[in-house]
């Protein structure tokens, strides 16, 4: 799984989220920072707002402190198929090097990390960094 750091620099970047069933997010800057939640329409569930906004509600005992969130409060952890999503036609390979993965692109740069999912996040923010 991709870290916060990863993440915020994702968002910074200007990767696009619309929160979905299987999504996984972190609450930054306070007690729950370290915990990782997953977005399941039984136990959190997005809700839209006026404005174009959305809400994260925590629904039954699981987080029972925390009824709802605005989502600009939260921070996606994008899983692996959805950062190769991300690259679209810019994607050429994976490989195992040593030490972890590496992601090569169609412009040739190569994107290193301990494993698949950071690689592709490595890729991504490249992509987002140069446009």
């Amino acid at each position: 799984m991709i870290d916060a750091d990863l993440a915020t620099r994702l968002r910074t970047a200007g990767l696009p989220w619309r929160p979905s069933d299987g999504d996984r997010f972190t609450i930054p800057g306070g007690e729950l920072a370290e915990d990782v939640f997953v977005v399941a329409e039984m136990v959190i569930q997005v809700q839209e707002v006026p404005g174009g906004a959305s809400v994260f509600k925590f629904n039954g005992t699981t987080e029972w402190a925390l009824d709802s969130i605005d989502s600009r409060r939260v921070l996606w952890l994008p899983r692996e198929e959805q950062l190769r999503e991300a690259l679209g036609e810019r994607f050429d390979a994976l490989a195992a090097v040593p030490g972890g993965y590496a992601v090569t692109l169609t412009d040739g740069s190569r994107h290193l990390d301990i494993d698949a999912e950071r690689a592709y996040a490595r890729a991504v923010l490249h992509t987002l960094e140069a446009t």
